[in-house]
This record gives C-alpha cells, structure tokens and sequence, in this order.
C-alpha cells in the first residue's frame, strides 16, 4: 500500500517528536547524573555557606585571626613553605611513630583497603634513628619494660631522655585519644616515602569518616547556632578537611596503566576551589596552628632534636631556630590568632571540656579509616592539631609557657608536619588556582562539558 503524501508528513513530524522526547530524556537523565557528580556531599565538609562558578581571590583579615590573607600568602612564600619543607626532612621529623592497627571503638570495621597505594612502608629497626628506639634504662624496674598485655617490649621508644630531650615528657594529650605511652603494636613509619596522596580509597567507608567527624562538631542547640568555640573547632575540622583533599588532588593517578601521576584540576575545583569557606577555613586553619608553633618559641627554641647524627642535628636545630625567629614573620605576623577570647565567663571550663571530648573522638575516628595510608596521614594531622589545642589552651595563663607545657616528641613531630602540610596546601591553592580558572573561563557549564571536565575522579569520596 502506498502512503499518501498527507501520511508521509505526519509519520515524518511523528518520528522527528519521537527524536526530540528521546533526546530530551537522554539530556534530562545525563543531567540529573551530572549533577549528583559534580554537587559534593555538603556532609563531607559539614553545611557550606557558599559556592562560586569560579575561583575566588581573597582579601582583608582572615576571619577569625589577626594577619590578612595577602601577608599570609607573601610570609608563606617568602620564609614558611621553604623552611617548613627543609624540616620535615631532616631525621628527626621524618619518623613518626604510629599504631597503625586498632580496632574501630565506633563500629565493626568494613575491613582495610586492599588497593596497592593504600599499604605503608613501615621502617626496619636499622632505620630510624637509635635514640628514638632505644628506652631510657635509669631507674626503671623490669616491670617497666612489659607492656600492659605483658608481652616484651617493642623496639620503639618508652621514655624520653630527658638530657637528650630538655623538657620533653611521655604524657597524654587531653585533646587526643591516641596513648602514647603504649607502644605495643607501635611503629615508625618514614613520612617522606609515604607521601600524603590519592590512594584509591572511596566509597562509604570513607564518607562514613567524615560524617562522623562532623557530626561530633555539629550538636544540636536550641538555638541552632555553634557558640564561638564549637564555631572555632568546626573550622578546624573544615581547614583540615579541605587540606586533605588539596593534597589528594595535587598528587592524583591520571592513568593506572602507565603509573601516571599529576593534578587533577577538576577534583581541586570541586571539593575545594568551589566553596569559598573552605578555603577561608584552610587559612585559618593554617593561622591558628601557626600560632600554636610561635607561642611554643621558647620551649621548641630549647628542646635538643636528637637522632645521634650530630651534624644533621645541628641543622634540624638551626632550621628550627630560623623559623621560630624569622625577622619578616615576627614583624608582618606577630600574633596570628588570639587564643585570650575563648574561655570566658562561668560556662568555660564546662566548654573547655566538652570541647576536648568531642576532639578526642574525633582523635578515635582515625583508627576507623580503612586504608592504612590515609589512617597514617589522618593520625599524624589529627595528633597535630590536638598538640597545637594542647599549646594555646594548657598553660592556665602563665606567662612562662616553657614552665608549664610537656610535650612528647611525636606530638612535636606531628605539630610541625601539620603545618608543613597546610602551608603547602596554601601554596597548592595558588599553583593550581589559576589553571583551575582557565578551564571554568574555557568551558562553559554544559552537562557535557562537565562530564568531561569533571570525569569520573569526582567519585572520589
């Protein structure tokens, strides 16, 4: 039967709408994906107040803190990165010694990640240097050698030679939650061959982490709003959360099959560069343990950073110097954030140690991580944050913060690879910032173009 001209246009104009309704669900459907991709899970970070299409160039104090964002960045530059990078490699702040192996106190654990840049390197005995494995023999009985579980003790340090270490101490953090002064299942791990990197780790293991970490810091108040110390610890969390993922973005696995690692331009976008706060956060982030270091001069000044090399040691202790007295950050930066302000009236004891609660939970959550590398990572900054807490928020008043502060050596090694960690980050936001901006100019918000744009690294948790 042969169609008439009449039936031929309308089954032309009817497959043409069938073409159009198709496409249009296609595009419908790809979009809605899009968007669930390259919308973060505002959980991650805790709520955030807002985002931008675009890079955003910061100006005037960082809020909170006593230094602008333009100081911070020239000081970073001039004197802290390139100071703080020399440091963290000489021996004495490369080890860290870490219990890399604990049952989760919060939930059954979901097991480890099997990936091959989730493992850690952990150093042979011969490595490390031997003052930090060898015990302090005086006056200790032999019970003192047995660890509670009694089994021998392990080859790693439980005292801390007080002439080799003036004015360090083994005691706990009230801040934290890690136990020191047990060393069983302890052991030290090189930071410098086990960089800070992506490592594969995803999925709702990992988000699970941060949901929970956030949600130590966000109880619910009448009111609906965090009084200032709970607003200052959740800041803390956010800086430190948005380091992270700068580093995981700075040092990414482009391409498995040929072990190929670089920037991933679009992770830094969309977990930091997006959400204007969470770079306001790293800085401030970056100030208040700044000021953790700086208010610790004198006792850091003092301290001997023993490894038995002398040399090397007379250089970490030279470094260290040179940081703590640098002309341009005494000048430009003396106080970068005012610890005096928190604390006050009847309710800030009662704060003070709910506050010190909720972190040491936080400090617990790091043994639910389950990759190895990234618990690694988490305990150290974690432990450095807790350390910095420890500084600002121990001494009672004194105006001789050498008399009353004790430190443990893997605190103070925490404390200064924190730094060097969210220095770097600071650095990373201006490397990668502006490439990051290139390609929001170049592209234009398409689905497509953020499909493409984005890629599939924005599973990453």
């Amino acid at each position: 039967m042969v169609e008439s001209e009449t039936e031929k246009k309308r089954s032309g104009e009817g497959k043409r709408w069938t073409s159009v309704v198709i496409v249009a669900v296609i595009v419908l459907i790809f979009s809605l994906i899009t968007a669930s991709i390259t919308t973060p899970n505002i959980s991650l970070f805790g709520p955030s107040k807002d985002s931008c299409s675009c890079p955003k160039k910061f100006s005037g104090l960082v809020e909170d803190c006593c230094c602008d964002y333009e100081t911070v960045d020239r000081l970073n530059q001039e004197v802290l990165h390139p100071s703080l990078q020399e440091l963290v490699k000489t021996s004495f702040f490369r080890y860290f010694k870490v219990k890399l192996w604990c049952d989760c106190p919060f939930w059954l654990d979901d097991g480890m990640c099997r990936l091959r840049d989730c493992s850690v390197c952990e150093c042979p005995e011969n490595e490390f240097p031997e003052s930090f494995r060898i015990p302090l023999r005086r006056g200790l009985s032999s019970d003192d050698l047995l660890c509670q579980e009694g089994k021998p003790e392990a080859a790693v340090d439980r005292t801390l030679d007080s002439k080799a270490f003036r004015g360090w101490t083994e005691i706990d953090n009230p801040w934290t939650n890690d136990d020191e002064t047990d060393n069983a299942e302890m052991t030290y791990v090189n930071l410098q061959l086990n960089p800070e990197r992506f490592t594969g780790y995803i999925g709702p293991s990992a988000r699970r982490i941060w949901d929970a970490v956030y949600s130590e810091n966000c109880p619910k108040y009448p009111s609906g709003e965090l009084c200032e110390e709970e607003r200052i610890l959740y800041k803390l969390i956010s800086g430190l959360h948005s380091s992270i993922s700068i580093h995981i973005a700075a040092d990414y696995l482009l391409d498995e099959s040929t072990n190929s690692w670089g920037q991933n331009l679009s992770l830094m976008y969309d977990r930091v560069l997006r959400y204007p706060d969470r770079v306001r956060n790293l800085y401030f982030s970056f100030l208040f343990v700044l000021r953790a270091v700086m208010k610790a001069t004198e006792y850091l000044e003092q301290a001997e950073y023993d490894t038995g090399n002398g040399n090397e040691d007379l250089k970490t202790h030279s470094l260290m110097r040179q940081l703590l007295y640098n002309p341009k950050l005494q000048a430009a930066c003396p106080l970068p954030f005012d610890e005096a302000k928190l604390w006050k009236g009847q309710r800030g004891p009662e704060l003070k140690q709910k506050i010190q609660g909720q972190f040491r939970n936080i400090s617990a959550l790091m043994d639910c991580v389950g990759c190895e590398k990234c618990r690694l990572w988490g305990k150290l900054q974690v432990l450095g944050l807790g350390t910095a807490l420890k500084i600002l928020f121990s001494d009672n008043g004194s105006k001789h913060l050498v008399q009353t502060l004790q430190l443990q050596r893997n605190e103070v090694i925490a404390l200064i690879n924190l730094l060097n960690r969210l220095s770097e980050s600071v650095n990373l936001v201006h490397e990668m910032g502006p490439a990051v901006e290139m390609i929001m100019n170049k592209s234009p918000t398409t689905p497509s173009n953020l499909w493409q744009r984005m890629g599939a690294s924005l599973f990453k948790s």
